[in-house]
């Protein structure tokens, strides 16, 4: 089948390959190149550096509904678009330009948790399961009609980046059997129940924020939820700290919200809202990640300590 792919991140690459070693991908949209780091050097997007490597022609436009990009891309003649966190809302004179419609690769079971952050979603919330669905894409966000799915479970100290890492591999395999499926002409089609829909809106810096007048296990899903991106993060003594892993303690620690209750190889115990969190993995403003420990020793922190 002759394909356009549209996509950007790494969650994106696995499907990109995949579509290249049993398909015709006649180019890859991504978005512009984008500056980074300390010297504002150029950084491709993964997708782009996958698609160079295939010699793939690659287009990146600020905006893929403008007039002339979507008459470009419609002159290629494509069967199928493949769209995978693409970044970009897909206008409807595409939706209708391939054969087969536009296909998506979307990191939730449907219609659970639509919109850009899913993986993190499932796991703040506690979700036992989680998946990946394809769908035909719609006027909406994510809002069209579902292909197939697949569950994967979610492990006691899943972090997002964990899942993420497994859920773009079974996204990819999910794919391949859709677009088997479309091109024989017994994909299946169905609508979502709308009625059944909840979000995951982007994610702020602002949702990171630890607050230790909540319950250590919504703290200790809050921080696997935002490892790898943005970083759970608490104020103390002044600094914006990031804590890039924690655990609850057994059940019976008790003590003033933000009290610092021990220190010790498990970590930098503290007391919250009901329940205590060891901090186990901290860094300070251009700092190195150090244990929980290390942290504390490093900054003299003692028992009875009220981290604000």
């Amino acid at each position: 089948m002759r394909i356009l792919f549209m996509g950007t991140p790494e969650f994106a690459v696995p499907s990109l390959r995949a579509l290249v070693g049993e398909h015709e991908v006649l180019g890859v949209v991504t978005q512009p190149d984008r500056r980074a780091g300390r010297g504002q050097r150029v950084v491709f997007s993964p997708v782009k550096e996958v698609a160079l490597e295939y010699g793939l022609p690659v287009f990146q436009p600020e905006k893929v509904s403008d007039p002339q990009v979507m008459a470009e891309l419609e002159a290629l003649g494509a069967d199928l678009f493949v769209v995978v966190a693409f970044g970009q809302k897909i206008p409807d004179r595409l939706l209708a330009a391939p054969t087969y419609g536009c296909v998506n690769v979307h990191s939730s079971l449907l219609p659970k948790y639509r919109g850009a952050a899913p993986i993190n979603a499932a796991i703040l919330h506690g979700d036992d399961v989680t998946g990946v669905t394809t769908m035909y894409l719609g006027s909406g966000w994510d809002d069209g009609d579902i292909i197939l799915q697949a569950e994967e479970p979610i492990l006691p100290r899943e972090t997002a980046g964990t899942l993420h890492d497994r859920l773009m591999v079974k996204g990819a395999e999910l794919l391949l059997e859709t677009v088997r499926q479309i091109a024989q002409g017994s994909a299946p089609r169905i609508p979502q129940d709308h009625s059944k829909a909840s979000y995951a809106f982007k994610l702020k810096k602002e949702a990171a924020q630890v607050d230790f007048g909540r319950t250590a296990q919504k703290l200790d899903r809050l921080v696997r939820a935002m490892n790898p991106w943005p970083v759970a993060w608490a104020q103390i003594r002044g600094e914006t700290v990031r804590i890039w892993e924690a655990e609850p303690a057994e059940e019976g620690q008790k003590g003033q919200p933000g009290e610092i209750l021990s220190l010790s190889e498990q970590g930098l115990l503290v007391a919250c809202g009901s329940g205590a969190l060891f901090l186990q993995s901290m860094q300070r403003p251009g700092g190195k990640v150090l244990s929980g420990l290390d942290f504390a020793n490093g900054l003299r922190l003692r028992v009875g300590e009220i981290l604000n």
